[in-house]
């Protein structure tokens, strides 16, 4: 069994890409055992990469299963049975039509937690429709919000919509009807769709726009780079200064440490002064090399810190000193992350070949001579 606040809870995770394979790592992370589900042909699914660096697949067992064939139908219920939750990102009616739909997996299993991981959600007119992370967060109003205001909208990558819409809210959604199947003895199926995943993630945002303070277009606004005071600057090497003194006291501190006078700096807490002020931090931050104005700022309250690339991210001596990176494999990684102070989680395991974990079924209760069945009949890698 493995360790972590989680240890003891039993997860399927019938493997697509992206969010639900992220959800699935962190349950696994904090201690949950999860078996993945793979297809025998899984086809091109998102990026292509050697198995060793699908990082999201770590830390858990792969099954390749046939599922067209009814053995592979039967164990996968056998293993509904034996299961805490399941997770799945296929879009709408998928499971179903395996036969693996909530209705039977819940007869299987009464008190299943059945998460359902897609970007519009199992219902609405884009239900049935495909969409990746930058569909998502445009039709949000997430994506109109980023970006300079000389520029139009800048995907940020895919954290905001696959992973923090998608991958958190399914770990809260799954632990969330455990705990409630838990005191009830009733399962659910949760609904877990991005857009309303980074909907809600937004609420802080539109408090902001509902008062006033953030409505003035994009990149115009204190935390979209329209504010001086928040935003990243060229130094003498080409390397960027991030700067985030949003609190006067914290400002006084940058301009101290910038080696300009506070008293004669002009007042950001008035937007009519943004523009007045972003060329004199430019000039001044511009007359030093990145990691000068690091160590400068380095044990300052000024809320600055210098832009790494992931690689030199690695090697930081506060992400060092806390282990945020560990070995996993040949490869380093991001450490499980929250820590706990009595449960501690293991390290991850490196990500295995699909398919290649057939004897994991021994621990899920299924005997060595069930898996030979099921190999001869096809039904199993």
């Amino acid at each position: 069994m493995k360790n972590g606040p989680l240890s003891g809870l039993k997860i399927l995770e019938f493997v697509g890409i992206g969010p639900g394979p992220l959800a699935a790592m962190i349950l696994s992370d904090l201690g949950a055992d999860v078996l993945r589900i793979d297809r025998v042909v899984a086809g091109n699914l998102g990026v292509p990469r050697p198995v060793a660096f699908d990082f999201g697949g770590r830390g858990r067992p792969s099954l390749a299963l046939d599922l067209k064939r009814p053995e592979s139908i039967d164990l996968v219920l056998d293993l509904v049975g034996r299961s805490d939750g399941l997770i799945e990102g296929f879009r709408p009616g998928v499971m179903e039509r395996l036969g693996l739909g909530p209705d039977v997996c819940l007869k299987a299993k009464p008190d299943l937690a059945y998460g359902r991981l897609t970007g519009w959600g199992q219902t609405g007119p884009m239900a049935p429709l495909a969409g990746h992370d930058l569909n998502y967060i445009a039709l949000t109003g997430a994506l109109d919000m980023i970006g300079r205001s000389d520029s139009g909208p800048v995907p940020p990558l895919n954290i905001i919509g696959d992973y923090a819409g998608g991958s958190l809210l399914m770990v809260i959604g799954i632990l969330a009807a455990i705990h409630s199947a838990r005191q009830t003895g009733r399962g659910q199926v949760i609904d877990s769709a991005i857009v309303d995943g980074v909907a809600l993630m937004m609420t802080p945002l539109l408090g902001m726009m509902a008062s006033g303070s953030f409505n003035r277009g994009r990149g115009r606004n204190i935390l979209d780079s329209g504010a001086p005071h928040y935003d990243t600057y060229i130094c003498s090497d080409g390397l960027y200064l991030a700067v985030a003194p949003i609190e006067e006291k914290f400002r006084v501190l940058l301009l101290e440490g910038l080696g300009l006078d506070p008293a004669t700096f002009p007042d950001v807490t008035d937007p009519a002064n943004w523009a007045k002020a972003r060329p004199i931090l430019a000039a001044r931050i511009a007359t030093r090399p990145r990691d000068e104005w690091a160590a400068i700022f380095a044990e300052s309250d000024a809320c600055v810190a210098p832009v790494l690339s992931a690689e030199e991210s690695r090697s930081h001596p506060h992400l060092v000193e806390r282990g945020v990176y560990v070995k996993v494999g040949e490869h380093l990684q991001p450490a499980p992350a929250p820590r706990f102070s009595a449960t501690p989680c293991d390290v991850p395991t490196p990500t295995v070949a699909r398919g290649s974990s057939a004897e994991a079924l021994t621990g899920w209760g299924v005997s060595l001579g069930q898996v030979e069945t099921l190999r001869r009949a096809g039904a199993l890698l």
